[in-house]
């Protein structure tokens, strides 16, 4: 007989909450799972795959619309696989660029810290380079 998971078990075995599984269900990413007598929700194993997919690519930042796209990718295997390598492309570049922004970001907060000299906050070079006159 074929695997049979209670949402609670699917769940626990994807570190996902029992809500999320049903959002996910609610916008498309899952289908609805069959339902027993007592109207419970019973997955497959093949609910389990899916549902892993989508927490890995999460856990990569992937979008839920990147995600999609890419679960409708891999249920056609006899699409050429440029579109998948499309969409990791175009993710790892906007995580390139995420992470130069937060390099300057942080070589800025880094100067600022290191020019403080202690003393007063009347003098505070920190308070200072966030804005002018604060005082009320």
């Amino acid at each position: 007989m074929a695997q049979r998971l209670t949402i609670g078990r699917l769940a626990k075995a994807t570190g996902t909450k029992a809500e999320t599984v049903r959002w996910y269900e609610k916008v498309g990413l899952i289908d609805p799972p069959r339902r027993t007598d007592a109207n419970y929700r019973v997955y497959a194993a093949s609910d389990l795959a899916r549902l892993s997919f989508i927490r890995r690519a999460r856990n990569l930042g992937f979008s839920l619309d990147q995600i999609r796209t890419l679960l409708d990718i891999a249920d056609r295997q006899d699409r050429d696989c440029a579109s998948v390598d499309a969409i990791a492309s175009g993710h790892l570049e906007e995580i390139d660029r995420k992470i130069a922004d937060l390099t300057a970001l942080r070589r800025e907060l880094g100067d600022l810290v290191t020019s403080c000299r202690g003393g007063t906050v009347a003098e505070c070079r920190i308070l200072d380079a966030l804005g002018t006159d604060i005082t009320r």
